[in-house]
């Protein structure tokens, strides 16, 4: 397993990621415990939770209990400001729902500390001014070590990187969004925004639900058992003839060059110096070594120029 520093930061992470949000909903705790310990079997050390996976703390919870002892083998990220309740104090990013909502978190995953401490979603209700003096405080205290976003926009990861600098706030170290070969909409602004600060970048949907391992094909039913099979919401955002022209000419790509379409996906990421580690969602050991050994493949130089060839547009 490759390891990697995240952005301009000492925390070294696997390159490939564990995404937990399948934790409750479609893996149970035995479940969730093997795929967890098959990660950490392969080299993986970084899990990827969020308090509203599960949902409302499920995942936390499972992850919690799959680590147990082996809680300082590996870094937790979890994410904030999601909804967890009725109510306009069960959600956001005010200072005083960060200090209770990091509590929870702790609780659930049966820890006293969180590696990376993330902001879900951009509150515009509140002052991110108030949101990072509170996040600089938990640093401070020990309860979260190093703080990102995910979701936010190039002009939001501005925004917190200038009133880091300017008032000797803790700054953030990733950015986690969605990047993947069906989509590189982040290209244009996020990441080159990230790399100007030192932000380190964590794709998640690096497979676009499923539509990137080759198991689906235009004009054929979508197998059962996939996240994507009973979500017409994701089969209309996926399922356009852009994204199938580009998943036709990425298998004949994977063919031509030995790889699978997993591999294509995954180590065209990883081939991006600015991503820290690839966040991918593993329901089954079997999922876990899949991801692993596409992070270990080798694509050439050709076969990277050609992927950027046939994905550029999107």
């Amino acid at each position: 397993m490759q390891y990697r520093n995240l952005g301009h930061s000492g925390l070294s992470i696997s390159a490939i990621g564990i995404g937990c949000n399948n934790f409750g909903p479609r893996a149970d705790q035995e479940a969730t415990a093997r795929v967890v310990n098959a990660a950490i079997d392969h080299g993986i050390n970084f899990f990827d939770t969020a308090d509203t996976y599960g949902p409302r703390g499920v995942s936390e919870q499972y992850l919690g209990k799959a680590l147990g002892a082996k809680r300082d083998q590996v870094i937790v990220a979890t994410k904030f400001s999601g909804e967890m309740g009725e109510g306009v104090l069960r959600g956001g990013a005010s200072r005083g729902y960060i200090m209770r909502a990091v509590e929870a978190s702790l609780r659930r995953l049966g820890t006293d500390y969180i590696d990376l401490y993330q902001v879900h979603r951009y509150d515009e209700k509140t002052p991110i001014e108030e949101t990072m003096s509170a996040l600089d405080d938990l640093v401070h205290q020990g309860k979260a070590r190093y703080i990102g976003h995910s979701n936010f926009a190039a002009w939001q990861a501005t925004e917190c990187h200038y009133i880091a600098s300017t008032r000797d706030l803790i700054p953030f170290i990733s950015a986690q969004n969605e990047y993947s070969l069906l989509d590189r909409s982040i290209e244009k602004e996020l990441v080159p925004a990230c790399v100007a600060f030192g932000v380190g970048v964590l794709p998640y949907f690096p497979l676009a639900g499923g539509f990137l391992t080759g198991k689906f094909r235009q004009g054929r039913p979508i197998p059962s058992g996939t996240r994507i099979a009973n979500n017409p919401q994701m089969q209309a955002r996926y399922a356009t003839d852009r994204n199938w022209r580009i998943i036709e000419e990425l298998a004949a790509l994977a063919q031509a060059s030995g790889h699978t379409m997993t591999q294509l996906a995954i180590g065209w990421l990883l081939s991006r110096p600015q991503v820290g580690s690839v966040i991918a969602g593993a329901m089954t050991p079997e999922q876990v070594e899949e991801n692993v050994k596409a992070g270990e493949a080798s694509l050439g130089l050709e076969t990277l120029r050609r992927i950027d060839e046939i994905t550029a547009a999107g």
